[in-house]
């Protein structure tokens, strides 16, 4: 079939009619489509899905370093480490994510709709790349900022020593940058976090 002659738009009006175009999901079927999905996560925001990259070596071995040492910290306490694995709900900016490390502590808080996602979480890791720098910094933060239990987002960087936090302080989140030789203070689970002996573990110089 030949295709369609393509009609000039303004770039409101394209914007208008791609977005019209693109399907939205109640989060019932979002739930549905996500249990039934092989070898793809995908993020919910406000009725739309989005496949997630899978990650490089470096991302990976910098997630699992995190996740080892929330848990030798947190051990016998009655906080506990996740991996990526964990889904993290917030109905307040109506998404459901994945997080690279997570730390909830008790009582466990689930979706109403889903007892996989937990509400709750007291301190949230992404680690990114260049490319996904960005939406992390911008946009996934703020995500996480509308969960009353948050007390800390921490951001790492891949392809540096480069460690943000954002930690509440009452109504307001203040960030704090920490390179090569700084240590981390996350006061919300009594932890410091040495910048170098992160990045070692992970086997990146």
């Amino acid at each position: 079939m030949p295709r369609a002659k393509a009609v000039a738009a303004e770039p409101d009006t394209l914007f208008q009619v791609r977005a019209a175009l693109r399907p939205r999901y109640p989060f019932s079927e979002y739930l549905e489509l996500e249990r039934m999905s092989r070898g793809v996560r995908h993020e919910y925001v406000a009725g739309e899905m989005y496949a997630m990259a899978g990650g490089t070596v470096a991302h990976s071995a910098l997630a699992s370093a995190m996740v080892g040492l929330f848990f030798v910290h947190l051990r016998g306490g009655d906080c506990r480490a996740h991996g990526s694995d964990l889904q993290i709900s917030i109905r307040a900016a109506e998404v459901a994510t994945y997080a690279d490390a997570v730390v909830v502590c008790d009582p466990v808080e689930h979706d109403p709709e889903s007892p996989s996602h937990v509400t709750n979480p007291r301190v949230v890791v992404e680690v990114f790349s260049p490319s996904s720098e960005r939406y992390d910094r911008e946009q996934k933060r703020l995500y996480y900022q509308h969960v009353d239990s948050l007390e800390e987002s921490v951001l790492v960087a891949q392809n540096r020593r480069h460690v943000e936090v954002w930690r509440r302080q009452g109504e307001a989140w203040v960030p704090s940058a920490h390179g090569a030789s700084a240590t981390v203070a996350l006061p919300s689970l009594d932890m410091f976090v040495d910048v170098d002996a992160l990045y070692r573990e992970a086997g990146i110089d």
